[in-house]
Order: C-alpha cells, then structure tokens, then sequence
C-alpha cells in the first residue's frame, strides 16, 4: 500500500516540508490535528470553543470526504484544549457532528495551540466503510 496525500480545497494546505493534513493508507484515512482557520488575527469561531469545534469539524468533514471516507467512517479522534473546564463546549459539537456509534475519544488539556487565540484542536482516524 503506497500512501496518497489527500487535499480539500476547503482546508488551506500547510507550508511545504512541513506536514500533512490528510493521508490515507488503503482504506485508513489520518487526518492532522486541525484548528480553526485564522482570519484578520481571529480564529473562526471567535473565542467560543464550540464554534471552533464546528469550524474545526467541518475541515475534517472536508478533508474525509476528499479521501473518500464518510463521518461515520471516523474510529478515532484525539481532542486537545487550552480549558478542560470548558470541555462540554466541544462535547456538543461532537454530538452535532457524529451519530450513531460515536469514536473513541481522548481529550487532553494542554498549555497552548500554535495561535494564542485558538482554544481546541482535533485530530481523526478513519477507515472508509467501517460506519456501514
């Protein structure tokens, strides 16, 4: 199996020599830790971690369906926040996001994100045909 960057031109790539958004392996998608986009020094989603995981939702979706897979198809993801106690913000973009059997998930507060201003970042693993 040779692995294929995949792009979305919903998600603005990274420099080059850097990293990946998104590779898949065979029928196994890995997409990067995402945060919001930044525009004029704001993230998407303003301070809210909610609206930062929405935004940050809809680039994986964009980068999922890119690659073929589906957001059922996601097996895994790995949340990190500046602020476990606003945790629940990023629950209820989840619960937007996913149905049926939900990910495995991990959650993880950190110090900081690559921009003071962003407050979650979301990493998934999926495996086109695994959500049916």
């Amino acid at each position: 199996m040779k692995k294929q960057r995949i792009g979305s031109p919903q998600v603005q790539e990274p420099p080059p020599q850097t990293w990946s958004n998104c590779l898949k392996i065979g029928e196994h998608v890995y997409v990067a830790g995402m945060v919001p986009d930044i525009k004029d020094g704001e993230p998407d989603g303003g301070d809210s971690m909610y609206r930062q995981a929405k935004a940050v939702f809809a680039k994986i979706r964009a980068l999922l369906e890119a690659a073929g897979a589906k957001v059922d198809d996601v097996v895994k993801i790995n949340v990190f926040v500046t602020d476990i106690r606003r945790r629940e913000e990023v629950w209820r973009a989840r619960r937007e996001f996913f149905s049926g059997d939900f990910p495995v998930s991990t959650l993880v507060e950190i110090r900081a994100l690559a921009h003071p201003l962003v407050v979650v970042e979301i990493e998934a693993v999926a495996i086109i045909g695994a959500g049916g």
